[in-house]
């Protein structure tokens, strides 16, 4: 259901490894339509918050004239960190398609779960390993290419 988006999430990523980024890609959709889409900026904006998902959730709003995404869904290659969790909270998203798991740092279930915790005001539905092995393939790549 979700593939051709994580396929278009998967692109966003590859567009960050060229660019010496953390290949991370993330679409936002509404109404089976992609309003925003990006990928990590954060060593090119030399800014610790230009995750894929943050930059997506911006685009959004512009998008849409408004801050809530409540019938929006995140499709991202990577489990989100805490911020990035928080930050889909904030929006009010009302789903998140996951790619790989994040074992270290993943705020969507792997080590926390921010997005559905029962004691915030707003929690997520998840859908995790869309095109997993893909996504985590493209990490690797990249990791191994900076060691």
């Amino acid at each position: 259901m979700y593939e051709n988006f994580m396929k278009v999430a998967l692109e966003e990523a590859r567009t960050a490894f060229q660019k010496g980024e953390v290949p991370v890609g993330a679409v936002i959709i509404k109404e089976d339509r992609i309003i925003a889409k990006a990928h990590n900026r954060v060593e090119s904006l030399n800014d610790a918050t230009a995750h894929a998902e943050v930059l997506a959730i911006r685009e959004a709003g512009k998008e849409l004239g408004g801050w809530r995404l409540e019938d929006c869904t995140m499709v991202v290659t990577l489990e989100p960190c805490s911020m990035c969790a928080g930050a889909m909270v904030e929006a009010r998203l009302k789903k998140l398609v996951v790619g790989a798991f994040d074992f270290k740092a993943g705020a969507a279930g792997s080590v926390y779960n921010i997005v559905q915790d029962k004691r915030l005001n707003h929690r997520l539905e998840v859908v995790y390993g869309v095109l997993q092995d893909e996504c985590s393939e493209l990490l690797r790549e990249f990791f191994r290419a900076r060691r």
